[in-house]
C-alpha cells in the first residue's frame, strides 16, 4: 500500500477514491473518522488519506487524480450531451444520469 494524496474534505477523497476505481484501481481511505478529535491534534494528520492498495498502480492513479484536481467543475451551466438535462456550473457530473462534464467536447 502507498498513500497517494490527502485533502481537508472527506468528499473530495471519495470522489477521487471512485474515480480509481472506475479505472480497477483499488484503493483505501484512512482517517475517515478522526475529524472528531480536531484540536487535540495537528489538523493535517487528521485529514483523510487516500491509499492504493497496489504500489504498482501509484503512478496511474496519480495522473488519474492530477488530472481531475484541476477540471473538477465548469463555472456556467451546461447541458448533457447523453441525456439532454440541464446542469448548474459547479456539477462536474450531469445530476440526472452522471455522465462527466468532460463529455461536453
Amino acid at each position: 500500500m502507498k498513500k497517494l494524496t490527502t485533502h481537508s474534505s472527506l468528499i473530495t477523497i471519495n470522489h477521487y477514491k471512485n474515480i480509481l476505481e472506475a479505472e480497477g484501481i483499488a484503493a483505501e481511505i484512512r482517517n475517515q473518522h478522526l475529524g472528531s478529535i480536531l484540536g487535540d491534534m495537528p489538523f493535517v494528520e487528521v485529514w483523510p488519506e487516500l491509499w492504493v492498495v497496489n504500489a504498482l498502480d501509484f503512478d496511474r492513479a496519480k495522473q488519474l487524480i492530477d488530472g481531475t484536481a484541476f477540471a473538477e467543475s465548469p463555472t456556467q451551466p451546461w447541458i448533457c450531451r447523453n441525456c439532454g438535462e440541464e446542469n448548474p456550473g459547479q456539477f462536474a457530473a450531469c445530476w440526472n444520469c452522471g455522465a462527466s462534464v468532460e463529455k461536453l467536447v
